[in-house]
């Protein structure tokens, strides 16, 4: 047999080559397509809106009855509604905005004051953009902004209000700019930022400080408690074996030729409790609550401005392990964080047991206020009162809005109702006056 040999040409491979790179670029391109595809049918059913899957069947099936049964009224009608779902899909063109940020200038505030939530819009750059709509999620509202038509590089700065008349955490966010036709066909929806929470604090006052009027503090408290080594001398007294020889005084032992020891009271640091009632049945409507809250934070407040030793604790679950639920109090910040959240509990333990319990779970403490409503009697407070531990000085504070100020004492517990938060710095400021 005779083989052949078969030479190539250079033309012949050149065409070969453009011929590879043709099929490659086209299945490029198909791939393209298909992924294209893909996430337009993905989209879809995010940018067309209940009307707008309305129009399509009536659109599909007006054009079908209408070339079926020759009805030319129906074909006018159904090309009438494809041509204006084409142009409503016009309005999906660009975003409006290459970056939206959302800050919060202050994100803490008290009930009443002034929040501000911030929005920066930046122009995508080569196209002069109509107005876009903005929305902005606040709780569960929507506060909406039409971004005016921006040139090439130009911002916006927008600053929306936040409503702080309700003491809460409120959610803010995301941002959104949406782009939707006049009638309701499609609307497209682009996020720009995530969410950011905005504490609204209970209101609070200005007050003197906290021990003075009731416990006096000078590197501790003095007590009735004796005892044979501290700081606050109480006596002297015969020497009993056992009594450490470093407390002798000598002095006094050589005059009476008996040895004398010195005797001391214990003192202890004064330690404070502030103990919020979330009972509902203690009171009277919402009003004597947010009082409550507002008369609890001011006194948190001042202790950690005073860098006392405070323990917060609020109600827990009636016949849980621990009927006391305490509060960050490592800074005010934190303090009145948490505050912004304290809800009435409907199985929330009485304040009887949650003053025992608070009193066994806080050694130490020297003053304790309880603060709640007025739908329980002053009774109430003095059962919670006996169930602290013995010499605990106790205020309860009795809150009822735009009632008469009044004061009372008996034995260790003093009884302070107030209707203002003034009423309460007045009523301490007094106290310390007659210390």
């Amino acid at each position: 047999m005779t083989s052949q040999t078969r030479t190539v040409r250079p033309a012949d491979a050149a065409s070969q080559g453009v011929l590879a790179v043709l099929i490659a670029r086209t299945v490029r391109g198909v791939h393209r397509i298909g992924r294209a595809a893909r996430d337009a049918g993905s989209a879809l059913p995010k940018v067309v809106t209940p009307v707008g899957w309305g129009v399509i069947v009536a659109t599909g099936s007006a054009l079908a009855a209408g070339y079926v049964w020759g009805w030319a009224e129906l074909v006018a009608v159904g090309w009438g509604l494809a041509i204006a779902t084409g142009v409503a899909a016009l309005w999906l063109i660009g975003t409006g905005a290459s970056k939206v940020e959302l800050t919060l200038p202050t994100p803490r505030v008290a009930v009443g004051e002034l929040a501000e939530a911030r929005l920066v819009a930046e122009n995508p750059g080569h196209r002069r953009f109509g107005g876009v709509q903005l929305e902005l999620p606040v709780g569960d509202r929507v506060l909406e902004r039409v971004l005016p038509a921006l040139p090439r590089g130009g911002v916006v700065d927008e600053r929306l209000r936040i409503p702080t008349a309700r003491r809460g955490v409120v959610p803010i966010g995301p941002a959104r700019t949406v782009r939707a036709d006049p009638i309701g066909i499609v609307r497209r929806e682009v996020v720009w930022s995530g969410t950011v929470l905005l504490h609204v604090h209970p209101r609070t006052i200005s007050m003197g400080a906290l021990s003075t009027g009731f416990v006096r503090d000078l590197e501790g408290s003095p007590t009735r408690d004796l005892t044979a080594s501290d700081i606050a001398f109480h006596a002297l007294r015969e020497y009993v074996p056992g009594d450490d020889r470093r407390h002798i005084h000598w002095r006094s032992s050589a005059k009476t030729g008996t040895f004398m020891v010195r005797q001391y009271e214990e003192t202890r640091r004064s330690r404070l409790i502030v103990l919020l009632d979330l009972d509902p049945s203690a009171y009277a409507g919402d009003d004597e609550f947010e009082l409550a809250v507002s008369a609890a934070a001011s006194l948190g407040a001042r202790a950690i401005r005073d860098a006392r030793s405070l323990a917060f604790v609020a109600s827990g679950a009636a016949g849980a392990r621990s009927p006391v639920r305490q509060l960050p109090t490592v800074s005010r910040d934190r303090l009145l964080d948490a505050l912004s959240l304290v809800q009435l509990e409907s199985r929330a333990a009485a304040l009887p047991d949650v003053a025992r319990a608070a009193g066994e779970t806080q050694p130490g403490v020297s003053l304790a206020f309880l603060i709640t409503g007025t739908a329980h009697g002053v009774s109430h407070l003095r059962m919670a009162a006996s169930r602290l531990p013995v010499g605990v000085e106790t205020v309860g504070v009795r809150c009822s809005p735009a009632g008469e100020a009044s004061a009372r004492q008996s034995s260790r517990l003093t009884v302070f109702g107030i209707g203002y938060l003034e009423d309460l710095q007045a009523m301490l400021a007094r106290a310390a006056a007659n210390a």
